[in-house]
């Protein structure tokens, strides 16, 4: 009987594989050679299968954007580039999952001795920590950016607004763009232009993102919108938790999008020394493009139900970018 290949060494368009629906059984399996290569034993073999579907269901479920974009990667990272998404959402996802700021950073100090054991060969029997470790060792991902991540969202477990614009840049430049750099070594790609570029791209990511929870963050009594923009508008805390749609919370919403397409433009203004190998680390300005345009058509009124749908046109639009190879 002829191996079946896992979706991430299979030999199908990655296009034809975002619409196609994915069976568990082939989402597993990956070649035998490689997982030797990585520890040779047969029964880590069966971790390592096991590994692999658990951070594709994971970002498949948490971070769909992140998981069309990994299909759209070349196929050497793949696989990578899940692990690390798997990653920044286990991260993510402590601030929403635990009653107790204790509970919180002890789950961080996991995941910072975890980083550490990764790097000394001896990640623990968790699928993310092994799925990250043979990224690690097999690109020489650069620990750094892993525990910046981990120490940014370490601060943000404080449950505040942010105080100004600048720290919501600073936030995002810590875990998005990190994350962005460490994709760009899965590609192979060392350029101070792409490294730019990447920094922009997660400032952007950043700021859309504060903005697209917003409605999420209002209907649990949250708001860490900027405080400096909300104050210079006079738009309170209360307005927004009562889903306001008042011209003041609007401004609000105006300036911080506005910074969003200003870093957006920033970015491709390195384009053309960026090289082509580097453009599928930044398809997600695909996605902050989309967010922003629309949130333009609703007249910046975040909590307009058109902003709660999924494009549907993404994956084509996704696609199309990773086809002209441009960002």
């Amino acid at each position: 009987m002829a191996v079946i290949h896992g979706l991430l060494s299979c030999r199908v368009s990655p296009f034809f594989g975002i619409f196609k629906k994915i069976s568990p059984s082939c989402v597993c399996m990956s070649r035998a050679a490689e997982t030797q290569r990585v520890r040779p034993s047969s029964s880590v073999t069966t971790d390592s299968q096991h590994g692999e579907k658990y951070c594709l269901d994971l970002v498949r479920s948490r971070d769909y954007e992140g998981f069309l974009i990994s299909l759209l990667l070349p196929e050497e990272a793949r696989r990578s580039s899940l692990a690390l998404r798997a990653f920044n959402v286990e991260l993510a996802q402590v601030k929403d999952s635990v009653s107790q700021k204790t509970i919180g950073l002890m789950r961080m100090q996991f995941w910072q001795t975890a980083i550490e054991d990764i790097y000394k060969d001896e990640p623990p029997n968790q699928p993310v920590s092994t799925e990250l470790w043979r990224a690690v060792r097999k690109h020489n991902l650069t620990k750094r950016w892993l525990l910046r991540i981990i120490t940014e969202r370490e601060k943000g477990l404080e449950d505040r607004a942010y105080r100004n614009l600048q720290e919501l840049e600073s936030y995002s430049e810590n875990t998005q763009a990190s994350l962005l750099y460490l994709l760009l070594e899965c590609l192979g790609v060392k350029n101070v232009h792409a490294d730019h570029a990447a920094s922009h791209v997660g400032k952007a990511q950043g700021i859309v993102t504060c903005l697209r929870a917003t409605p999420y963050h209002s209907s649990r009594r949250k708001v860490y919108l900027p405080m400096d923009i909300c104050m210079l508008h006079g738009a309170s805390q209360e307005e927004f938790i009562r889903g306001s749609r008042e011209q003041n919370i609007r401004d609000v919403v105006y300036d911080i999008a506005s910074q969003a397409h200003v870093h957006l433009q920033h970015a491709r203004s390195f384009s053309h020394n960026v090289p082509a190998a580097a453009t599928p680390a930044f398809l997600h300005t695909v996605v902050l493009e989309d967010y922003l345009q629309r949130v333009r058509r609703a007249h910046f009124d975040v909590f307009h139900r058109s902003l709660q749908n999924r494009n549907p046109l993404l994956p084509i639009q996704l696609y199309l970018r990773s086809w002209k190879k441009t960002y």
